[in-house]
């Protein structure tokens, strides 16, 4: 990924970043949202891994992060999508626990991001984005079952995995056919870019 995207942005976007950090830091005192061990290393860890998947699609404006969880990546490409130019952008968060959801919420709200909490199970969402993407949610088996409909109806699929993404890609092979490609990633050596195409059951 271009550095610029991470550390050339506008100062708003960095102002934004720095604003969701706080909101992170802050919920995470009362709730699970991330390791509390990985919060001083949030733009090498967390900012870096979210934006590279930009790199990837630069020209996507509509997305869907399955599993929003803390909102990594889906608030972090929220805030750079804000600031960035072109058509409307807007990322929809995908998340089944309400309390989580709620989290969510606060953050687009007082950041005035363009993007939509869905209190739902992500295979109950039926959304047409130009990408749907997932970070630390699930097996890639079950994460492929969560992302079929998306993709079904055209998504790109890139997904954030670590280093096991070769045992899940195999056992996900057993119940799924698909292309893959894989790419290393920027914010840890052992991570990997995963991007699914043409994904079909196989039986």
């Amino acid at each position: 990924m271009s550095a610029k995207l991470v550390f050339h942005v506008k100062h708003e976007a960095v102002a934004d970043l720095q604003k969701f950090y706080t909101h992170l830091a802050v919920q995470n005192e009362v709730m699970n949202l991330i390791g509390p061990a990985t919060l001083p290393d949030y733009w090498s860890r967390h900012v870096l891994d979210s934006a590279q998947l930009l790199d990837r699609r630069l020209d996507a404006r509509t997305w869907a992060d399955l599993g929003a969880g803390a909102g990594l990546p889906g608030l972090i490409l929220a805030i750079l999508l804000k600031h960035s130019e072109g058509a409307a952008p807007h990322v929809y968060l995908v998340e089944s626990l309400t309390k989580r959801c709620r989290f969510l919420q606060t953050v687009v709200d007082d950041l005035a991001l363009p993007a939509t909490v869905i209190n739902d199970r992500a295979e109950n969402v039926k959304l047409k984005v130009d990408v749907v993407t997932a970070r630390a949610v699930a097996p890639m088996t079950k994460l492929l079952g969560f992302a079929e409909g998306f993709i079904h109806k055209g998504a790109d699929a890139w997904f954030l995995k670590g280093e096991n993404v070769e045992s899940e890609l195999a056992d996900a092979g057993k119940n799924w056919k698909f292309d893959v490609e894989q790419f290393e990633s920027l914010s840890d050596p052992r991570g990997r870019v995963i991007h699914i195409q043409r994904l079909r059951r196989a039986r």
